[in-house]
């Protein structure tokens, strides 16, 4: 590197307030940076009731796709994603999992996190509807090291790439159903 490209880059991270905080800025939607939560799920549970009487409901869905062997690159298998609506967390799932919250008729603002992932929507909830919310991450690994056969690849812990996608949206009440027939039901609690 050039004594200009060093002074380049010291000057990138002196200037971000990112790099001072220590932890990345997040949307009003979410909850404060600072909590991060116990996740425990659990199988074979039934499908949230309806809705109160007078509320709507959001169903918050992480589903993940990973590696087989996933454990063996350094990388979280089964992030735990947080999820926020109108700036305060209501809760966490990890691995496939589910949790459902009641809501007040009206616009509401979501927010999503993994990592340093964000996600974010908004919608005008309206009492008696089920709103279906999915935090997706997607974990690739591939490997740059050829092992020598024809140009296969192999898997191993120097060279392997890995590759994480993150996506939030909202998918509609039969993809919703399905996800909650696959997944387990999620309880969390902020960390003390």
């Amino acid at each position: 590197m050039t004594k200009w490209t060093i002074s380049a880059l010291f000057l990138c991270l002196f200037l971000s307030p990112a790099a001072w905080a220590g932890k990345h800025i997040l949307p009003d939607a979410c909850g404060s940076n600072k909590i991060d939560f116990n996740v425990k799920t659990e199988k074979d549970q039934p499908a949230p009731a309806a809705p109160e009487a007078g509320k709507a409901q959001i169903v918050f869905i992480e589903s993940i796709e990973k590696p087989f062997g996933c454990r063996a690159i350094a990388v979280s298998c089964n992030p735990t994603v947080r999820f926020g609506a109108d700036g305060d967390w209501v809760g966490a799932a990890k691995g496939n999992s589910y949790f459902a919250i009641s809501v007040d008729p009206g616009v509401h603002h979501l927010c999503t996190t993994a990592g340093k992932d964000v996600g974010m929507d908004s919608f005008t909830a309206v009492a008696g509807k089920v709103y279906y919310y999915e935090a997706k991450v997607t974990i690739k690994a591939t490997s740059e090291r050829y092992d020598g056969f024809a140009g296969s690849k192999a898997m191993s812990g120097s060279g392997t790439q890995i590759d994480r996608q993150f996506n939030f949206s909202q998918v509609n009440e039969d993809e919703g159903k399905y996800r909650i027939k696959i997944s387990e039901l999620s309880t969390s609690e902020p960390k003390k």
